[in-house]
């Protein structure tokens, strides 16, 4: 698991409940200004006192990564999360600091982004020149333990529907450096921007997968296994399979729902792998339009189904996916919270509908960071 290496010692594999790690990405802000700050770096350096290696630098100056490690039960994993963010709010309050996690830059002059000095970064600038300058964004990875490659690609023909519900749920990212995007989750769309970027392809086999990634890792699309940056994809060298559509969820609380939900995604795909089901094929189209749906919307509008096509409310495929996923949510034992959260999430409004409900106060983004301070630490949702 990318969350921490402890993985390639747990054995034997639990199929009806695997262990699962998330990866956040936060954004440092000035208490002053409420601008993004650009100094990740003597963050990370104090958090890492208590945090150790579960704490790094990202690719701009703005952003610190976190994650936690692969825990079999969600109030563990909720635990983790908690302990990660007090770690690294702490060590900015030492700073003169504070940590916000939002899809986006509410604030700042982060076009182009301070890049951190590191030969990869480098490199990369060289190979994707301007697609950098919309980095300052945070995500939410979910890891989840799968017994080998070949199940995590044919798994992750399963999920490919449902990844715009997940969009939707986690939305965090209205406000991009100051404006109104009129979007739930501007980082999105910023994201897709990429080569190999937003939903994976429908994948055969590992095979074939493989052979794809070997195609264009010569056509030099690909600088290395590092940026494959599909919202599905099998790691390079540990059994595991990375779920990354998210924003950063505002919350702790969001985070660990996210990754009970895409647990029980991940169960659910596994058994009906195993019963030889290979997946719907989905038209590309459809399922680009229901990302852009999400993205736009979040929870608050219609959603665009990517196996029909038919239109309906957001909050009816939450009730679905909830439907599909009860008996594995049985099985880990998250059924009640996520039962619960989801019903919670659905009357506070996500990450995207409480930011935008602060700006909608007083028209101030000053007060969305404010509110993302708050929320950094908060017991939203638990």
């Amino acid at each position: 698991m990318t969350a921490t290496a402890d993985i390639e010692q747990v054995v034997p594999y639990d199929a009806a409940c695997p262990l699962v790690g998330v990866e956040e990405e936060y954004l440092v802000v000035d208490p002053e200004t409420r601008e993004a700050s650009p100094q990740s770096a003597a963050v990370v350096a104090r958090a890492a006192a208590v945090l150790g290696e579960q704490v790094g630098t990202e690719i701009t100056r703005y952003q610190v990564e976190a994650k936690t490690r692969p825990c079999a039960g969600t109030a563990e994993l909720e635990s983790q999360l908690r302990r990660m963010r007090a770690a690294v709010a702490s060590a900015a309050a030492d700073e003169g600091l504070r940590m916000v996690a939002s899809g986006t830059a509410v604030l700042g002059d982060v076009v182009p982004p301070l890049i951190t000095d590191h030969p990869r970064y480098g490199i990369g600038i060289a190979n994707y020149r301007s697609l950098h300058d919309e980095q300052s964004i945070c995500a939410g990875h979910v890891h989840v333990h799968l017994p080998d490659r070949e199940r995590a690609v044919l798994v992750s023909n399963h999920l490919r529907p449902w990844l715009p519900t997940l969009i939707a749920l986690m939305a965090n990212s209205p406000l991009w450096c100051g404006r109104d995007t009129g979007y739930a989750s501007w980082r999105t769309l910023s994201w897709g921007k990429w080569p190999v970027a937003g939903p994976p392809p429908y994948f055969a086999s590992a095979a074939e997968y493989d052979e794809v990634i070997g195609k264009l890792t010569e056509a030099k699309v690909l600088v290395d296994p590092g940026t494959i940056f599909w919202d599905i994809r099998p790691s390079a060298r540990l059994p595991t399979l990375e779920i990354r559509v998210t924003d950063v969820p505002a919350t702790a609380g969001e985070s660990a729902l996210l990754a009970a939900i895409v647990r029980g995604l991940v169960v659910t795909a596994l058994g009906r792998v195993e019963r030889g089901d290979p997946g719907p094929v989905l038209r590309g189209e459809l399922l680009r339009a229901a990302y852009w749906q999400a993205a736009r919307d979040g929870l608050a509008g219609d959603a665009i189904d990517p196996v029909t096509g038919r239109l309906s409310p957001a909050s009816e495929q939450v009730a679905e996916l909830l439907r599909q996923l009860r008996p594995a949510l049985e099985e880990t034992g998250d059924l009640s919270l996520v039962t619960e959260r989801l019903a919670r999430l659905q009357v506070i409004g996500t990450g995207a509908a409480r930011q935008a409900a602060a700006h909608a106060r007083r028209g101030s983004a000053a007060d969305v960071v404010d509110a993302l301070v708050r929320d950094f630490s908060a017991q939203l949702l638990g």
